[in-house]
């Protein structure tokens, strides 16, 4: 790479919803801008979430001058550490942000080593050859901020999750002055987020929602339970506030999210009494009318509580007939079957669920058409990078930047791996690294493989077939029929036909007394005659025991 070249590379985030992680490179120096998760697909068994491949950023770990974190949700902050267990950088944050950090470093034991350091909307930091320019954005969270990432090279606007709501929740705009000004000198290229890029017009105001929850609070008859994600802060303010304003008291349910409220009370970005909040415990004992629950879950996961409350699993309480549930979020792409199953489980226990599709209890926090255009306009960059979406959303943004007057030659689609640089003004394609996916389980541990998650879709697909056999170790025969166990295999009802099969091949092989390996020649013996017979592929293991 040339001196004068500023190289940007997506570890995640484009071409995917979450996961967003992007590198800006120049000289000897890297700047990351978030450092995020992603939901796992219905496929991916036993994963909890999904982070980007560090494997990059670990081989120039000496070169990772700062990681500057836009905003507190989960796609943008889940995988701070990770990475820190690997590279030691400072990490650049608003107060917010800065606190939902700490719990999330606190559990992993990371809290005393990190370097975080607080910054505020409208200033600017220098980090190596890179001065960022801080600017305030509305989204769904408070203390958002998008980058003026000013480089030899050029500026470049990183908005970061953005919306232009002109009467937010928590009465703070976005900054469109502090954007004019940073992009007054011209802006060499745009970073754009595309999530809402199929969506035409502009995307309601927070405020809303207000008017949706209000009526929910005044026909429940009985409990309302709010699920929301623990990071949407501004949901809780206007959960609490009609709460309050109805009578009836707010309990707070989920570590995560009890700890985000903590975190947004303590800094004043939501403010309510102490009194308004009760424990669960003593909510669950108070008339149901009287009472209001958020907790977490509102895009069905398992482990979630409102995901344990629909198969009645969750240990502190029950849906019970005459409870209103309210799904204040919108399904992440590729997981609305997750939610809709959650929904049709909660209605089967007699509950009356609201959710967006009936109701407006909840609305976008990403820019709609309307408003990616007017960044377009407000910051006029000679070339245009869609972030933050599927393919799909990053060519439909690539056209509405078409549509204001950008050249199609100016704009670079691409996806994860795949870096752009810059040199002289001019715009071209660089190297591609590697960004597969990272499968973090419920240990907490990063790495479970690519073969390891298609042992398990195997093992989900058509079961599994273990064989013991008892051997004598004189004569190589079998002593007596083979102990024979069958978990998720279906043998059409000819179970004693397969048996007797399998046991034949057995025989078989234990004849070749020269047999290197016989047990793995068995279980490939028997995996070709399951095949033959029922068309299934189970996994087989077979283990000797010499008698």
């Amino acid at each position: 790479m040339k001196r004068n070249t500023l190289k940007i590379t997506p570890l995640g985030g484009l071409g995917e919803v979450g996961r967003n992680c992007m590198a800006y490179e120049y000289g000897e120096n890297i700047l990351v801008v978030d450092c995020g998760i992603m939901f796992p697909e219905n496929d991916m068994l036993g994963v909890d979430y999904i982070i980007p491949d560090f494997t990059y950023l670990i081989q120039n770990r000496k070169r990772v001058r700062g990681i500057v974190i836009t905003h507190g949700h989960e796609d943008h902050t889940g995988a701070v550490p990770h990475l820190l267990a690997e590279v030691k950088a400072p990490i650049y944050a608003t107060p917010l942000t800065q606190g939902m950090l700490e719990v999330k470093l606190a559990k992993g034991g990371l809290a005393q080593k990190a370097d975080l350091r607080t910054v505020h909307a409208g200033e600017t930091i220098n980090i190596g050859p890179f001065k960022v320019h801080l600017f305030h954005v509305c989204h769904s969270i408070p203390d958002g901020v998008g980058l003026g990432i000013e480089t030899p090279a050029g500026m470049i606007i990183h908005s970061s999750d953005y919306k232009f709501d002109h009467t937010p929740v928590d009465g703070w705009p976005s900054d469109y002055t502090r954007l004019a000004e940073i992009s007054r000198g011209g802006v060499l290229a745009l970073l754009s987020d595309s999530t809402n890029a199929e969506r035409p017009g502009w995307t309601p105001s927070e405020k809303v929602v207000d008017a949706a929850l209000d009526k929910v609070f005044d026909e429940a008859p009985g409990r309302i339970i709010i699920a929301s994600f623990a990071s949407l802060i501004s949901r809780m303010q206007q959960v609490a506030s009609s709460a309050q304003s109805h009578g009836r008291k707010l309990a707070f349910v989920g570590t995560s999210m009890q700890d985000n409220v903590k975190i947004a009370r303590k800094l004043g970005y939501i403010k309510f009494p102490d009194s308004l909040v009760v424990p669960i415990d003593q909510a669950l004992k108070m008339p149901p009318k009287d009472i209001a629950i958020m907790v977490t879950g509102s895009q069905g996961e398992p482990t979630s509580i409102l995901g344990r409350l629909s198969t009645t699993r969750n240990r502190l309480f029950d849906v019970i007939p005459g409870d209103t549930i309210v799904l204040s979020s919108h399904p992440i792409p590729g997981n609305e079957e997750n939610v809709y199953r959650t929904i049709n489980r909660l209605f089967g226990l007699g509950a009356d669920v609201i959710y967006e599709a009936i109701a407006p209890v909840h609305v976008s926090g990403h820019a709609s058409q309307e408003e990616m255009k007017l960044m377009l306009h407000l910051t006029s960059p000679k070339f245009v990078i869609p972030v933050h979406g599927e393919l799909r959303h990053l060519k439909q943004h690539a056209l509405l930047a078409q549509q204001v007057g950008i050249p199609a030659e100016n704009i670079a689609v691409i996806e994860n791996g795949q870096s752009i640089e810059f040199t002289d003004g001019r715009m071209k394609l660089g190297e591609r690294v590697p960004t597969p996916y990272v499968f973090v389980d419920s240990s907490g541990v990063a790495g479970v493989s690519e073969d390891v998650m298609r042992e398990r879709e195997k093992l989900s697909q058509d079961g599994i077939i273990m064989i013991g056999v008892a051997v004598d170790r004189f004569t190589g025969r079998m002593m007596q029929a083979p102990n024979i166990r069958m978990y998720g295999f279906s043998a059409n009802g000819d179970a004693d036909i397969i048996t007797a099969g399998i046991q034949k091949r057995l025989e078989g092989v234990l004849q070749h007394k020269n047999s290197a390996n016989p047990e793995r020649e068995m279980e490939k013996d028997i995996s070709t005659y399951l095949y033959n017979e029922t068309h299934r592929r189970p996994v087989v293991f077979v283990s000797f025991n010499k008698v």
